[in-house]
């Protein structure tokens, strides 16, 4: 598969640097071969690998099971240098989530320092973070909100209702359950099947197939036999080994005649 060069990202950079490329398409490959739990990556155009269409499934025995959340995630032509953006193209009322989609989350913010944000740095964007780390926190991140900087003030209002009264308010969790139902409809029309439990959610680790050439077991018997035949004596030998001890016998009976006492 041939990739295009090309950035859709708004990053003043023109031409994406050489080792982003590289970066995305091993982590490209990595997560086909190795997918995150509750999610699924593809790209929006196979001619460029800074632009995926990711696919969010709700987890099990939380407030967004059965929902098929889709966002766009982009890369700038400097990742990992810089995060990439990922914005829902599934309606989602969260605390972290702008009314455009747009998800704010700690680990997709630029290192800068901002005492304004209440963020660490270390909870900021740095080059050691990837794809599958990125997918992890924000799935963490919807079941677990940031009410100290929300991204929608009226979500983080009515989830802390919610949270504060131990589920006597349920407001909160009644549009996400609405939510999640439709993203379940759209799921069916397109014909995927959204995990619902946590067998299913849930990937096991595929087995790799050793590659490696195997030798019979029947082969190392025989080198066996072979070596041990080798070893062992034969008839052969004994038969030498007796005309060696005869001729020993009757050269020390002729040395003996011909000495005198």
């Amino acid at each position: 598969m041939s990739h295009s060069l090309a950035s859709t990202s708004n990053s003043p950079l023109a031409t994406p640097s050489s080792s982003a490329v590289r970066a995305l398409s091993l982590e490209y490959k990595s997560l086909q071969e190795e997918p995150v739990e509750g999610f699924r990556v593809k790209l929006v155009n196979e001619d460029n690998l800074f632009e995926w269409e990711v696919a969010i499934f709700g987890p099990p025995d939380t407030l967004y099971q059965g929902g098929y959340f889709k966002a766009h995630m982009k890369f700038p032509p400097d990742y990992p240098y810089s995060p990439p953006s990922i914005r829902f193209l599934t309606k989602v009322w969260h605390p972290n989530v702008y009314e455009n989609g747009d998800l704010c989350i700690s680990i997709l913010h630029p290192p800068v320092d901002d005492p304004q944000s209440g963020e660490l740095p270390c909870e900021r964007w740095n080059p050691t973070q990837n794809v599958r780390t990125i997918l992890l926190s924000v799935i963490s991140l919807l079941n677990e909100p940031n009410t100290y900087s929300p991204a929608n003030v009226d979500a983080s209002v009515m989830y802390r209702r919610w949270r504060d009264s131990q589920g006597k308010d349920n407001e909160y969790p009644n549009i996400i359950r609405k939510q999640a139902l439709a993203a379940n409809a759209d799921a069916i029309k397109e014909g995927i099947v959204v995990p619902m439990t946590l067998e299913d959610y849930c990937i096991k680790p595929k087995r790799k197939e050793n590659t490696e050439p195997t030798l019979d077991s029947n082969f190392f018997d025989d080198v066996f036999d072979l070596e041990t035949e080798d070893d062992m004596p034969t008839d052969d030998d004994d038969d030498e080994e007796e005309d060696d001890d005869d001729d020993d016998a009757d050269n020390a009976d002729d040395s003996g005649k011909g000495e005198t006492t």
